[in-house]
């Protein structure tokens, strides 16, 4: 049962409709809900099964409801990250069953308490994990992964936020226990997590960060790394060029070949982090070449080593931790320090683009590419540029309809709001 107050309720209506710039609707519906009779339904991104990009649909759904210690979040906006493209194509261990509706993490505001939550009210400005759904207009999740934002962050920096700096922060300070004067190699450096990685080393004095990234990003992102090297180049060599001893901190979200590379890298005491595996995404479908390509370089890791050269080798999921680990209060920490370093201005959700959800596809091609500098924001208020508006259908919720005709996407310009 909701513990929804009358005049909470209208009031959380109208807070909502007027953070999207809008009049409130006689009748209900101005919150984006759209009534069948008594049920209430909801637009949600819907993947209807694994595979390209034809396989995500927007779609109508029914709107959930909190369960006793659930919120019921009126979502504002949705972080896209490189899991939900491996998820679309099941390049995942244990993949949900579809159809599902992607997404981990968003932002939005309270609308209804679930039986024995404590510590928030309706009309609440706030951030949370959620375990897949994420991508839709209402939410539901335990209030364990729900958190309280601050005045003067905007919804699209909220949702850019939990994924990324808490996977960096507890990479660097709780797994490999960061501290002045050290050294960190972080690949894909333009990244969300890669921007995190550096805002949160400029927090240590005399940290020197090493990434790699692709050429075209180097110009935006060459202020926030010490030293900046091409994706495709032998970074190992530049890298000992400059530090013959190698660095302390290997943060690989690569794998594949790069395994090797990082623990040659490491210092005597060094760790590195293996937390995500890009490498065998290559094409638009889960391809079984790459996975065994990524498989078969990784250099397989004897203890004895580890033990003769003092190496420290490690993996973190921030997913797995939370929903599989039960670890939620380890992460309640992690977010209070990662606020205060926001409130003091040290850190800050570097934004790439907003994209509706009617143009869920090209934001994911966009993470395909590579071409993101920083976070992918799904910006549920947002309307759709018309080129796309043309190629999105609201579907059944199975999210069944023809597959796309080739040549449909031909010459149709990516307009993503850059920030």
């Amino acid at each position: 049962m909701a513990k929804e107050g009358v005049e909470k309720a209208e009031e959380t209506e109208q807070m909502i409709e007027k953070e999207a710039g809008k009049e409130p609707a006689e009748g209900g519906g101005g919150d984006g809900s759209h009534r069948l009779g008594d049920a209430q339904e909801m637009r949600a991104v819907v993947l209807a099964g694994f595979g390209g990009l034809n396989k995500l649909r927007l779609s109508r759904k029914a709107m959930p409801e909190p369960q006793d210690g659930e919120l019921k979040i009126r979502v504002k906006a949705c972080g896209l990250n490189f899991i939900d493209l491996m998820v679309r194509q099941g390049n995942i261990d244990n993949p949900p069953k579809t159809p599902v509706v992607p997404g981990f993490e968003c932002s939005g505001i309270v609308e209804a308490l679930g039986d024995s939550v404590k510590g928030y009210e309706i009309g609440d400005r706030v951030m949370a994990f959620v375990n897949y759904n994420a991508w839709a207009e209402v939410v539901c999740t335990p209030v364990e992964f729900v958190y309280k934002i601050p005045d003067d962050m905007s919804f699209s920096e909220a949702a850019a936020f939990p994924m990324n700096f808490v996977t960096a922060y507890v990479m660097l300070f709780e797994v490999a226990n960061l501290r002045e004067g050290m050294s960190v190699l972080v690949h894909s450096a333009g990244g969300g997590v890669g921007q995190a990685v550096a805002q949160l080393c400029s927090t240590v004095p005399n940290v020197t960060v090493f990434g790699t990234a692709s050429t075209f990003k180097h110009e935006a992102i060459k202020d926030s790394v010490t030293h900046l090297f091409d994706r495709n180049a032998d970074y190992v060599q530049e890298v000992k060029r400059i530090s013959a001893e190698g660095v302390d901190i290997v943060l690989d979200c690569l794998c594949g070949d790069n395994t090797g590379k990082g623990l040659s890298l490491l210092k005597p005491l060094g760790t590195y982090i293996l937390y995500g595996s890009s490498n065998m995404v290559t094409g638009e479908t889960k391809s079984f070449f790459s996975f065994a390509k990524s498989w078969w370089q990784v250099e397989k890791v004897n203890p004895i080593k580890l033990y003769e050269e003092n190496k420290v080798i490690a993996g973190f999921s921030l997913l797995n931790l939370l929903f599989k680990q039960g670890r939620a209060g380890l992460i309640r920490a992690v977010v209070e320090k990662l606020i205060g370093l926001y409130n003091q201005k040290k850190i800050k959700p570097v934004v790439d683009s907003l994209w509706a959800l009617e143009e869920v596809k090209e934001a994911m091609q966009r993470i395909h590419d590579r071409g993101n500098i920083g976070k992918l924001i799904l910006d549920v208020e947002k309307t759709p540029t018309p080129l796309m508006a043309n190629d999105s259908t609201e579907t059944s919720e199975a999210g069944e309809e023809e597959e796309d005709h080739e040549g449909d996407s031909e010459n149709k310009e990516r307009m993503p709001f850059i920030q």
